[in-house]
């Protein structure tokens, strides 16, 4: 557990409502100076000229979303270079995780998959506030993550833990299997 005390990206993904928001707060806060990077937030910020993600994209979205992702990993490599630690939380699935990745060139990185069943998917969605799920299934999302995704970083079945579980899971084993081995 060394890698600890070295500032880098721990990436938080999976599908909606798997509870990136809830354990990237909550393991940035394990750490003494730490940043929880929200990617989607970049999404947010265009204000005209936005094109959502549909489960066919089109050439645009895709753009925007590579847009999203770069800046997401410029921000953390700017954040982690001022000696923060970093916990991105983003929806990065299929190819765009290894990319992602790259893009953090001489930063540590480690990678948490966050994969409850869609079941589980469904009954978190039922209770938040902001609901995710309508274009998009929960069981399509959930399929492209399982098996378009490269099985890097650690995969965590998140369907029978509670928050603290999780957080406390990943906290334990991230270190040894969560890092991204670059080529």
């Amino acid at each position: 557990m060394s890698d600890i005390q070295n500032p880098g990206v721990i990436i938080v993904t999976g599908a909606m409502a798997s509870g990136k928001s809830t354990i990237a707060q909550l393991l940035a806060e394990k750490f003494d100076r730490a940043v929880h990077l929200r990617g989607d937030t970049f999404r947010r910020m265009i204000v005209k000229g936005r094109e959502e993600l549909l489960p066919v994209a089109s050439e645009e979205a895709l753009a925007q979303l590579e847009l999203r992702y770069r800046l997401s990993a410029s921000a953390a490599a700017a954040y982690v270079a001022a000696g923060f630690q970093v916990v991105l939380q983003d929806i990065i699935i299929g190819a765009h995780l290894q990319t992602m990745g790259n893009h953090l060139k001489g930063v540590p990185v480690y990678i948490v998959v966050l994969t409850p069943n869609p079941e589980v998917l469904l009954q978190r969605e039922a209770q938040r506030n902001k609901k995710g799920y309508g274009i998009w299934e929960a069981e399509e999302l959930d399929r492209r993550l399982r098996e378009e995704t490269p099985k890097i970083g650690l995969w965590l079945d998140t369907s029978d833990l509670t928050i603290e579980q999780t957080v406390d899971a990943i906290w334990e084993r991230v270190w040894s299997e969560g890092k991204l081995e670059r080529l």
